[in-house]
């Protein structure tokens, strides 16, 4: 390349290099070209060592963008990794590991990454400013789906996703420590060996492959050794403690309730293939004692016009990739700081053999740092300058440095290396809802509030020296160790240069440099300017949060890392307050990105959704059992004999034998939650449409739950085993929308409530015994001190009671048959034992087993509603229910279920349906019109939902929904089933065609 007339050279090895084998050479592609590389580098490092300086393009300019960091805040570098069905968009090149053969790919651009055709996006600025969208794409209204909407659709996103299903296998496992360590740098470190050293069980997780943090990148020593010497020392002897973990290439990516923290391992990420068997990531769920957050730091940018060009990188990252990787980013280099730290790249660009050519520091007092690093790197040293502009289309090759007296002088460069300072990481700490506050001294946010059994250490905290970053961590590994119960003592830590940081107050850009010259960027990835904040704040958009939105600023795969400090500072400039008045944002986990796939671990496929069977699955299917899908469920649709010729011949003999002698059915699949707690009937009273303050202990209660719209939600009993113990059952389809249901009113609407409740589903087989001889049956499972008489244990009993010589079990006496009827509960692994006993000794009873089909039957002669009814669209009164609802308390649905809409007596009502030929059929989702009435929707006045042949009545009859429905009994309707394009007559009843008295219940 040339600079005014000059050859320079590209980026170049230096031949040294602390985390690279630079013995062996291995090869990757990039858009198809071939280059080599060194084990230990990243993807970002490679590309700058074989001179690639443009890496990327920006998402709404498409301008060009080189690598800016060295770390996983990078917001530039972004690719897709890997081919065919292990292609992964947005990697970022910082932190991606070279293996041999790794295939990367340039996104967000076309045909080329050099000659990208959206970048004339670039020459339509000034309109593509702030809020461009929201005052853009609303007039005309008809564009929206025509022409807005598939534009956008085509524009969105950045790289593209696999077309085929992730190959990859991923795992989830559980560790507990009593001290945790986020980090490995000097704090970390520190923090670690304080900790190990007293004998508690340590787990320190390090998201780079190499440990060492920051002292990979320096070229300082400790102990007269460079310090990551002696990183690797303090590593070898962590080791050596048998009580401590050292995970590498894991992100602890979230903090959560009770000292849980999420973890993603790499495990596979750096070779082309996992092993067989071998997890690609693995999530992890690390339960601690005590945390320290040694994460470390992130430098900022400066906000400069025309400071997104590639070549125009962090200062910190040039020295990372100098000293840990043995890459010279450039060759004539221009620093721009604000503080003393920013002056060290000088120096180590020397070291590499590079020239600096300018050091443009914006302090406006020259310190003696600042002079001795000038002499030294023969550097020009502009005090109190600034940077008005930079030149270079494909990547910088020339500066504009403004002086102090305003005077500008173009120099020539191909890197820029620029430090506005440092952030501490310290996203783990705010993850409980604290916010971090702004320390005007470090000119940063630092964290106040933590989580409890959180403390943080080093430029986590804001100790943005070595020793001070070793002597907190030191300090923190002993408190927490000490917090654990172990008596630990300091670490001999190594004696560190002196070291300053020297930063001074943030300024904002002036306002005639807010981009004059060129762009000045904030969002790199985003293309967020400072003008745009100007902007923002001027119409209206205050809150860091509403600027957020309305600018998109930080809302790019980095989350603002490396743009919302600068962010913030612009806005307290354009609204006249001050950076802590002005706030940041809510941080929220992950970290880092976190793949679904990582999510969901091994649950894929049926592991997902896995084919769950009863305790009774295996005997049923013994017995001849057809099976069908309930749910997630397979359950028994019926048990054909020989000489049963159609299905309907075995489901009306199991029919009859529970009407007149008995029968068994699993029910295990019904949903069952065990509460318990002070507040445990106050939670009921709150989700139950009826009351249960007064429910005894012993006996159990049906209930109705609505939605928070007024319609019904689910239904089932609950009985109470205790003064403070119930347990509730629910329909099979919602047993786990019902539990979430539980857990959002618990969590977020009343967690004052001393309440704790459990699915137990999966732990009680439960098999409903029903007929008229079923207490007959019973005695001869129950154990003989239990009295199973109607006096002493009468309708809707509940108890905990022995069967089978002690076997504890559970009995209700609930019948959804209309039948007297008892569920007996056991423990799982009993369930399939229970069902052979009953075929056992029910034999001499005429006992035999029915499945869903005979049970539907059974539950459509009594008028029980069931899933068919409760479809989300139907409410209390709807279903004959309404004088359940009580008057005398609050509950879920309440109000909205009172609404005049869904109270109107017109409103489609439960009612019972037989044909006046008993032998017409009767079909579900048949629609009900009066008689002589045209059949249109204008007419329709109603639906069947269920259907059924009943050997009981002889006859079909139905379940269906029918305005005005009670006032209409004994009316004859029509029923028409336009897929059939059949129409029979039928007359309107009670839902409840058998026994509507109940007396067969109460015997």
């Amino acid at each position: 390349m040339t600079l005014f007339g000059k050859k320079m050279t590209a980026a170049t090895r230096t031949g040294g290099g602390n985390g690279i084998d630079p013995a062996r050479v291995i090869h990757f592609t990039f858009d198809g070209v071939r280059y080599p590389a060194h084990p230990g580098d990243t993807l970002a490092a490679a590309l700058l060592a074989n001179g690639q300086r443009l890496v990327g393009r920006s998402f709404k300019y498409h301008r060009p963008r080189g690598v800016l960091s060295a770390g996983p805040e990078e917001p530039n570098a972004l690719m897709e990794l890997r081919t065919g069905a292990r292609r992964e968009p947005n990697s970022r090149a910082t932190v991606t590991e070279v293996y041999d053969g790794l295939e990367a790919c340039s996104q967000n651009r076309w045909p080329s990454l050099r000659m990208d055709a959206l970048g004339v996006n670039g020459l339509f600025s000034p309109i593509f400013t702030a809020g461009f969208y929201y005052k853009t794409f609303m007039w005309p209204a008809p564009f929206w789906e025509k022409v807005y909407e598939p534009l956008i659709r085509r524009a969105a996103g950045l790289g593209r996703a696999a077309d085929e299903a992730d190959p990859d296998l991923y795992e989830k496992a559980t560790t507990f420590c009593d001290v945790l360590v986020v980090g490995s740098g000097p704090a970390g470190l520190a923090a670690a060996l304080a900790a190990g050293q007293s004998g508690a069980r340590v787990v320190l997780c390090e998201q780079d492959s190499v440990t060492g943090g920051r002292l990979r990148a320096e070229r300082n020593e400790l102990d007269g050794v460079p310090g990551w010497q002696w990183a690797r020392q303090a590593m070898d002897s962590l080791r050596q403690m048998p009580e401590v973990r050292i995970m590498t290439r894991t992100c602890v990516f979230g903090a959560y309730d009770g000292g849980t923290y999420g973890a993603l391992e790499r495990v596979a990420d750096h070779v082309a293939t996992p092993a067989a068997g071998q997890p690609r990531q693995r999530l992890w769920r690390i339960v601690a004692g005590r945390c320290i957050v040694a994460s470390g730091g992130i430098e900022r940018p400066m906000v400069f016009p025309g400071n997104d060009r590639p070549g125009i990188m962090l200062a910190g990252a040039v020295r990372t990739y100098i000293n840990r990787f043995g890459v010279v980013p450039g060759r004539r280099a221009v620093i721009h700081t604000n503080n003393d730290d920013g002056l060290r790249t000088a120096m180590d660009l020397v070291h590499a053999g590079a020239v600096v050519a300018a050091i443009v520091d914006t302090r406006d007092t020259e310190t003696a740092l600042a002079r001795q690093v000038a002499q030294e790197s023969g550097a020009r040293l502009f005090t109190g300058g600034a940077i008005a502009a930079t030149y270079g289309r494909l990547g910088v090759h020339a500066a504009a440095i403004r002086d102090r007296s305003g005077r500008v002088r173009h120099v020539p460069c191909d890197l820029i290396a620029m430090s506005g300072g440092w952030n501490p990481e310290l996203s783990l700490t705010t993850h409980h809802g604290a916010k971090p506050s702004y320390n005007a001294e470090l000119c940063a946010f630092v964290p106040t509030t933590f989580p409890p059994g959180m403390q943080a250490a080093g430029v986590a905290n804001g100790a943005f020296t070595t020793a001070d970053c070793l002597r907190e961590g030191a300090r923190q590994g002993q408190d927490a160790a000490a917090a654990c119960g172990f008596a630990a003592e300091p670490p001999a830590l190594p004696v560190v240069d002196a070291e300053s940081y020297g930063i001074v107050s943030l300024q904002p850009l002036p306002h005639d440099q807010s981009g004059k010259d060129g762009k000045a960027f904030i969002d790199f990835q985003n293309d967020v300017t400072a003008r745009d904040v100007k902007l923002a704040a001027l119409e209206g958009f205050r809150s860091v949060e509403h600027l957020k939105r309305y600018t998109t600023l930080g809302m790019a795969t980095d989350q603002g890392k490396t743009a919302n400090v600068n962010g913030l500072v612009q806005l307290a400039q354009q609204t006249g307050r001050s950076i802590a008045q002005t706030g940041t944002t809510m941080f929220r986990p992950p970290v880092q990105p976190v793949a679904i796939g990582a999510v969901a671990g091994a649950h894929t496929g049926t592991h997902f959704r896995p084919d769950r069977l009863t305790p009774t699955h295996e005997w049923a299917r013994q017995q001849g059992a057809v099976f069908t899908a309930n749910g997630i469920w397979h359950r028994a649709q019926w048990f054909a004999q020989p000489g049963e010729g159609h299905w309907r011949d075995t489901v009306n003999r199991e029919v009859r034998t529970v009407r007149t002698a008995v029968g068994f059915c699993d029910v295990t699949t019904l949903g069952k939650i065990d509460i318990q707690g002070p507040d445990a009937a106050t939670f009921l009273e709150r989700l139950y449409v009826n009351g249960w303050q007064k429910l005894p202990v012993g006996r159990a209660r049906y209930g109705l739950m609505l939605r928070e719209d007024g319609f019904a939600f689910d239904d089932g009993t609950t009985a109470r085993l205790g003064p403070q113990h119930y347990v509730m059952t629910t329909t099979t389809a919602h047993a786990g929308t019902v539990m979430q249901h539980m857990e959002l009113c618990h969590q977020w609407l009343w967690p004052e409530l001393d309440v704790h409740f459990i699915s137990v589903t999966d732990e009680w087989a439960q098999l409903a015994i029903a007929g008229p001889r079923s207490r007959e049956v019973l005695r001869h499972v129950v154990d003989p001190d239990f009295d199973l008489s109607h006096e002493a244990f009468g309708y809707m009993g509940a108890a905990d009671i022995t069967i089978c010589g002690g076997q504890a079990a559970r009995l209700f006496r609930l019948s959804f048959s209309g039948e007297l009827a008892f569920e007996l509960a056991v423990p799982a692994r009993y369930g399939d034992a229970l069902a052979r006993l009953l075929m056992k000794v029910g034999a001499p009873y005429g006992i035999t087993p029915y499945g869903t089909e005979a049970l539907g039957v059974m539950r459509i002669e009594k008028g029980h509603p069931a899933g068919p009814e409760l479809n989300g669209q139907t409410t209390a009164h709807d279903l004959g229910m309404g004088q359940m609802l009580s008057s005398r308390k609050d509950f879920i649905g309440r109000t909205m279920a009172m609404r005049p809409a869904l109270t109107d007596a017109a409103r489609p009502t439960l009612v019972g349906l037989r044909p006046v030929n008993p032998s017409d059929e009767l079909v579900a989702g048949s629609h009900l019109l009066p008689r002589g009435a045209e059949p249109t929707g204008a007419h329709d006045q109603g639906w069947i939902s269920s259907a059924a042949w009943s050997p009981t009545l002889d006859g079909w009859i139905a379940l269906g929904f029918l305005s005005n429905g009670p006032a209409r009994h004994g009316e004859t309707i029509m029923v028409h089933n336009p897929l059939a394009d059949s129409v029979i007559a039928a007359t309107v009843g009670s839902p409840i065609f058998l026994d509507p008295e109940g007396a067969r219940l109460h015997v």
